[in-house]
């Protein structure tokens, strides 16, 4: 506990949100404020949530904000869905995202399940 740093799961969400700013900098997203806005929160939020369980005294505490970083999560790949489906992203590069981010849930659920025993 306490070396975020050097969990895979928050180094993985990290580069995600790097993405996510720098995907949402161009194009169609420069002029929605909104969408932009919303999906660099809910990206953000995700190894936000991972740093600050991490860095909590017991596990039970912990799970809760891995629980939380999942909810981001799962915000962040509705509102892949709606950009994609808006013709903001690409299809290609949706289903390259969507992939990353089953990638992360996936070891969000192996960190929860360590962490409750």
């Amino acid at each position: 506990m306490g070396n975020f740093k050097e969990l895979n799961v928050w180094k993985n969400s990290k580069d995600l949100a790097v993405e996510i700013y720098r995907l949402t900098d161009q194009g169609r997203f420069c002029h929605d404020y909104g969408l932009r806005d919303q999906i660099r929160r809910s990206s953000v939020s995700i190894p936000s949530n991972i740093a600050e369980g991490d860095d909590l005294e017991s596990d039970k505490q912990s799970i809760k904000y891995f629980y939380l970083a999942r909810g981001s999560l799962a915000e962040l790949r509705t509102q892949l869905l709606i950009s994609m489906e808006i013709e903001y992203i690409s299809k290609d590069k949706y289903d390259e995202l969507e992939k990353r981010c089953e990638k992360i849930s996936a070891m969000l659920i192996g960190l929860i399940r360590h962490r409750s025993k």
